[in-house]
């Protein structure tokens, strides 16, 4: 039944406020980010060292600061607590891939994704060593997300690459082999930092050594795809 006065509605403003407010987190859904966010933190803490099959719950709730039941609340299992580790890092890992375009000149774009992925290196090497070691092991549970999401957008950013290919900004190359080349050059600074370490005596944590390998990524990659005459 219809009511007999219609409640008065609200301005387009105040309407707008109040939808503007709706969507602000909560103090509670903040403290779940912000707990699940710890949780996941000490997981790869261990996970990046001793692998899913090598670490237990109870280390990683004893890390977290939480109680076993307490992370059973929100990751009911190992398994799934791994694959949300792991889907956080792929999200961390392809950000600088996504942010390829093709409105932008291909050396600035390539220098700014190898500047990018060098800082992921540097910032997270537990997470690219954790991804390393999935992939090491056949990524039993990640091969959906990689035959998936991950497949479509290196086809997409594949398909850039061709673009400024067909406009003469960059040499011919198979793009996917350039993206490949790009992964593996710049993840072996965290892969491997401890050779890197054995071997220079430094790690990207140092800020001329950091700059001095992005430099050289950037001249050796973007020398290779330049175009000549």
């Amino acid at each position: 039944m219809k009511p007999l006065v219609e409640p008065p509605q609200p301005a387009a403003g105040e309407k707008k406020s109040r939808q503007t407010e709706a969507k602000k987190p909560t103090r509670r859904s903040r403290a779940v980010a912000a707990k699940r966010g710890n949780i996941m933190a000490a997981a790869l803490d261990f996970f990046s060292l001793y692998g899913m099959h090598g670490t237990s719950l109870d280390q990683v709730a004893e890390r977290a600061d939480v109680s076993k039941t307490n992370l059973l609340y929100y990751f009911p299992s190992k398994e799934d607590l791994y694959i949300a580790v792991l889907k956080g890092l792929l999200d961390i890992w392809l950000a600088p891939l996504k942010a390829l375009q093709s409105d932008q000149h291909p050396l600035e774009a390539i220098r700014e994704y190898i500047r990018l992925k060098l800082c992921v290196s540097r910032d997270h090497p537990q997470a690219s060593r954790l991804f390393c070691l999935e992939m090491v092991q056949g990524a039993p549970l990640l091969k959906q997300e990689l035959g998936g999401s991950l497949k479509t957008l290196v086809e997409d950013k594949s398909d850039v690459i061709r673009g400024w290919i067909k406009d003469e900004l960059i040499a011919p190359v198979d793009p996917m082999q350039l993206i490949f080349m790009l992964w593996a050059t710049t993840q072996h600074y965290a892969d491997f930092s401890v050779q890197v370490e054995a071997i220079t005596g430094k790690t990207l944590s140092d800020p001329e050594f950091f700059e001095q390998t992005v430099n050289n990524v950037q001249h050796i990659i973007t020398e290779g795809i330049q175009l000549r005459a």
